[in-house]
């Protein structure tokens, strides 16, 4: 009899690629977490389970489903399974991926927090006492490669310390403090880019709902009128003390144009910024 074949319907491609991920998780090869370089092309692909890549050294980038970033280290990322993403190096670089499989290990972490973790992508910053952790935990995987059990140890550790980062909120809106360090930190970092409200609330792991809410109890203004007063005292410092061009200035600090950097400083400060440096010399 002449060979069947089929194309796989899209419910066929989904077992198929269910088989494949299980076979994968399954393999004595499989890795439950590893450090990684990261080739300077981009490249992208998706998978059928969560991941989570934590920056060793260098900067990595990532696009996760249209949100792009920088990731430096103490800084990362959360990828939710089947999400679409898109990954290179920056020059010499290394990150720490942890593959997880809520059904393949991790028996003693809850199924519900693990939910909670990849309920979204987005993009994170790690405290010094985490950041220690990590270097800690990575020096041994790297000299040891082959240890999985020290793998699969690494993810289970590292897993219970970004629980620990991740604050949902329920009855506790009243007491629950952003942590503003890490923000204006991270805000400053990258005042030269596009900052969305999803990548400041993926810095202290919550929905952008609940961030945005928290953020303008806690002070008073909107995420974005934070930033954009922020971009605004960083030009006011660069036109009282730099030589630079009020153009120059204006893209130094993430303006899309001269003339809206000119209308916002302008709103703020009361004068446009050739006037304000012409009436605020450098001492």
């Amino acid at each position: 009899m002449g060979e069947i074949w089929y194309a796989p319907t899209t419910n066929h491609r989904h077992i198929l690629r269910s088989f494949s991920m299980k076979a994968k998780l399954n393999s004595p090869l499989f890795k439950p977490s590893e450090i990684v370089k990261l080739p300077e092309q981009m490249d992208h692909h998706n998978h059928g389970y969560n991941q989570v890549v934590i920056g060793l050294s260098g900067q990595t980038e990532f696009d996760i489903e249209g949100s792009g970033n920088l990731v430096c280290p103490g800084q990362g990322c959360l990828v939710t399974a089947d999400s679409e993403h898109a990954f290179s190096g920056i020059g010499n670089n290394e990150i720490l991926v942890l593959n997880v499989a809520s059904d393949q290990y991790l028996a003693s972490y809850s199924q519900d927090h693990l939910a909670q973790l990849f309920e979204h992508s987005g993009y994170f910053h790690l405290d010094r006492q985490a950041q220690n952790l990590i270097q800690a935990l990575t020096a041994e995987m790297a000299a040891h490669p082959d240890d999985l059990l020290l793998s699969r140890a690494c993810t289970d550790t590292l897993m219970c310390v970004l629980h620990r980062h991740f604050k949902p909120l329920k009855d506790d809106r009243q007491t629950y403090r952003l942590n503003m360090d890490v923000i204006d930190q991270y805000i400053l970092q990258h005042l030269t880019r596009k900052i969305s409200v999803a990548q400041l609330a993926g810095l202290v792991f919550l929905g952008e709902s609940q961030f945005h809410f928290l953020f303008k109890e806690q002070t008073g203004v909107t995420p974005h009128q934070y930033v954009l007063k922020k971009r605004l005292e960083l030009a006011r410092d660069l036109i009282e003390e730099s030589q630079l061009s009020v153009a120059q200035v204006a893209q130094t600090t993430g303006f899309a144009s001269q003339s809206s950097f000119t209308q916002a400083f302008t709103r703020l400060y009361g004068k446009p910024p050739a006037r304000y440096r012409r009436e605020n010399p450098a001492g």
